[in-house]
């Protein structure tokens, strides 16, 4: 497999998350792994080629590194999701009362996008601008 890159996020309630960003965003449900608490530990989403990682909020050694946005007060990091039809997606967050941050708008360096807070305050950048392909890419 070639080089690449899977963003990792925690979640307080990784099972409602889950939904939410399959529902709204889009991503699809690949693996979901649980403990014997019934909490998820691990879980992948795809969208298109892509992946995130997601996981519960927990009391382990990655969470002595890596905090969720209400315990941090706002992020530190944010992900840009490559969509067909940002206003689809828009739509969609609308109905779902997300928090749109910055709203739906035409980009100067091209494509079309939008910013949205999902329900535990991670921020997501959401658009029809590709740099790849501009380098030739899909």
């Amino acid at each position: 497999m070639p080089s690449t890159v899977f963003p990792t996020l925690r979640y307080r309630n990784a099972a409602k998350m889950i939904n939410w960003l399959c529902d709204v965003m889009g991503f699809q449900c690949q693996l979901v792994v649980n403990d014997e608490d019934g909490n998820i530990v691990h879980a992948q989403l795809t969208l298109g080629t892509g992946m995130i990682m997601i996981g519960s909020e927990r009391d382990d050694e990655f969470s002595m590194l890596q905090k969720i946005p209400a315990v941090l007060g706002g992020t530190t990091q944010s992900a840009y999701v490559v969509v067909k039809d940002a206003d689809a997606v828009y739509a969609r967050a609308r109905k779902a009362d997300a928090d749109i941050v910055v709203e739906i708008k035409d980009e100067d360096y091209g494509g079309r996008g939008f910013s949205v807070r999902d329900p535990e305050y991670h921020l997501w950048n959401v658009g029809t601008y590709n740099p790849w392909k501009d380098m030739g890419g899909d």
